[in-house]
């Protein structure tokens, strides 16, 4: 996308790892369309990943801050409103993290400590970024907050374990503080339900390369790409989403509202 859609807006990108995640390749979508922002991640992902060479490609400032930190968050805003010159008028909470996931436990056999951890990474942390924003009135009228989310919030998906949980919290409080955000400020709060993404993080989930493929064949239109996921959230950052918020935004080639395919069905035994 190379549509000036974006044009003097500024704001924050949260998440970005490598170039194989969603908050990578919409940072790069959002610099294209003429938008400016810092870029931040937790310190150990810093370390992790390689955000030096976006921030350089995208002119962009790299602040780093813990998401579930208050204290990280009111620095960041802050920072990033002196670096930008002013109020904020976008921002991506692309941020996901089950320890139990990474360790292998199963759903069955949590770790409610470990539990406890990805829950305030994954979606505490999002109310957390909201309150610090509200309070500093730190967003622009008509700004527009994105959070990403996945479907297994609303259906069974085995492998996803506690994270389906974590997701399904994150887009509850996208509408409860949303609702106070677009009262008060004039600011939109919604969240992206997209495909299975063949990210870093999502190659976590046990079956990921199977699953895929499923989707594939379950999606009308395929499925979404993170690239393509980026164009997405450049549109709900435009102001030609004003007034979309409160909203559960499914961008998955079609998959949520698909019972079954012929594909599937046409690979399931015969009984004859």
């Amino acid at each position: 996308m190379s549509h000036p859609l974006l044009a003097g807006k500024k704001g924050i990108i949260f998440g970005a790892l490598d170039s194989q995640s969603i908050a990578w390749k919409t940072a790069e979508a959002v610099a294209a369309a003429g938008g400016s922002f810092v870029l931040t991640n937790a310190p150990v992902a810093l370390r992790m990943g390689t955000i030096n060479e976006l921030a350089e490609k995208t002119n962009a400032k790299v602040i780093a801050a813990d998401a579930t930190s208050l204290e990280d968050l009111e620095n960041l805003v802050d920072q990033a409103q002196e670096i930008l010159g002013g109020q904020l008028d976008f921002v991506l909470h692309s941020i996901g993290m089950s320890v139990n996931v990474r360790k292998g436990r199963h759903y069955t056999d949590l770790n409610y400590d470990w539990l406890a951890k990805g829950w305030d990474v994954s979606a505490v942390s999002f109310h957390k970024l909201l309150q610090t924003l509200y309070k500093k009135d730190a967003m622009a009228p008509w700004g527009s907050i994105v959070a990403l989310s996945y479907i297994a919030a609303q259906r069974t998906f085995p492998n996803y374990n506690d994270m389906a949980e974590n997701k399904a919290y994150l887009e509850s409080i996208a509408r409860s503080f949303g609702y106070f955000f677009g009262k008060e400020k004039k600011v939109r709060v919604n969240t992206i339900s997209q495909s299975p993404t063949l990210t870093t993080a999502g190659k976590g989930v046990a079956g990921l390369d199977g699953f895929l493929n499923y989707a594939e064949r379950m999606s009308p239109l395929g499925n979404a790409t993170a690239a393509e996921c980026a164009d997405y959230t450049v549109s709900l950052f435009s102001d030609y989403t004003k007034k979309v918020t409160l909203q559960n935004l499914y961008h998955d080639g079609g998959f949520s509202n698909v019972g079954v395919s012929q594909e599937i069905i046409d690979s399931l035994p015969s009984d004859e």
